[in-house]
């Protein structure tokens, strides 16, 4: 069981940049893959991106390639998310979510045992 707590949302122009961070408690971090998601109210939540518990390889899904990136520090027990170039499409509440190795890169909402609170990311024109 690991805690986690997002931070770095905020209220953002078209074109802009921001970086969510996760920071983990009662655990390390290491033992998890770790994925940033994302919803909108009245959809369902999305996987944005995965991480491997080394940080080796990542995953991120077509919308945001290019422009997203995850990333983790272990030693630190952070996940990160930088996003550049951000659209108004990308308005969501964005949560970090950790998973069992075994499920890694999944996309189920349910192979994910721990989740953040959740920070809003709102980009205008």
């Amino acid at each position: 069981l690991v805690q986690l707590v997002e931070s770095g949302g905020d209220s953002v122009q078209a074109g802009g940049s921001l970086t969510l961070s996760c920071v983990a408690s009662g655990d390390r971090l290491v033992r998890y893959c770790m994925a940033w998601w994302r919803q909108v109210p009245g959809r369902e939540r999305e996987a944005v991106a995965t991480i491997f518990t080394s940080g080796s390889r990542t995953d991120v899904v077509p919308s945001v390639k290019g422009r997203f990136t995850i990333s983790r520090d272990n030693a630190k027990n952070t996940l990160y998310l930088q996003m550049n170039d951000l659209k108004p499409e990308d308005t969501a509440t964005y949560y970090c979510a950790a998973a069992n190795p075994d499920y890694c890169y999944s996309r189920r909402t349910d192979h994910y045992n721990d989740w953040g609170q959740g920070t809003q990311v709102t980009v205008t024109n």
